[in-house]
């Protein structure tokens, strides 16, 4: 059974999305901690009300590269073989990718390549698109620029709003994330996708 980690900064809903795939055996795959850099995440709390191991990664006390350290041990002595990042808000150093090559997946609010970055739903809504959505991708050294695996369209109709555009985002989130990560573990090659090289 593939193991992995989850890593988020915030509320933690597309981690409980996860979790419910792996407790309902959609996703047959083992959640072996949740670590987020902000120790008063609610995804924490979520995740410990699970019966999910928590961490807390040591950013503002030690630095980046002693959080990163801390995360890399943790894997390496759980058995990881997956960083998941779920709302994730820091960028990883080069080295931490290149250690991790190939074996972290981002979910990102956007049809990436268009609008990167930290608020990929307002900065889709403020420009006037008719039509953006989620992108999942393997991470890399640039931001959100890494290989696409699965891409879902969400429209935005004249009567949505800013707030209602963000619910259809994350509904869209919840149902994709852990169906390509389905099929990630087990063929390395996701159902859903349009790769970009």
């Amino acid at each position: 059974m593939t193991s992995f980690c989850i890593v988020l900064s915030g509320r933690g809903s597309n981690m409980e999305a996860l979790a419910d795939a792996v407790r309902d055996g959609r996703l047959d795959a083992r959640v072996e901690f949740v670590a987020s850099d902000a120790p008063d995440a609610p995804g924490l709390e979520k995740a410990h009300r699970r019966g999910i191991d928590t961490v807390v990664l040591p950013y503002a006390s030690e630095g980046k590269e002693n959080a990163e350290r801390r995360l890399s041990g943790l894997c390496s002595a759980r058995g990881v073989e997956w960083i998941v990042l779920a709302g994730f808000m820091r960028i990883l150093s080069p080295e931490f990718v290149t250690a991790h090559a190939g074996r972290i997946v981002n979910i990102h609010p956007s049809l990436l390549p268009s609008f990167p970055g930290r608020d990929g739903i307002g900065d889709a809504w403020r420009f006037g698109v008719a039509v953006t959505g989620v992108t999942i991708h393997l991470v890399d050294a640039g931001i959100d620029s890494g290989r696409i695996l699965a891409q879902r369209a969400v429209e935005i109709f004249p009567e949505d709003s800013l707030e209602n555009l963000e619910e259809k985002i994350h509904t869209t989130e919840h149902a994709l994330y852990w169906k390509t990560l389905s099929e990630l573990f087990r063929t390395g090659v996701p159902a859903e996708r349009r790769w970009r090289r």
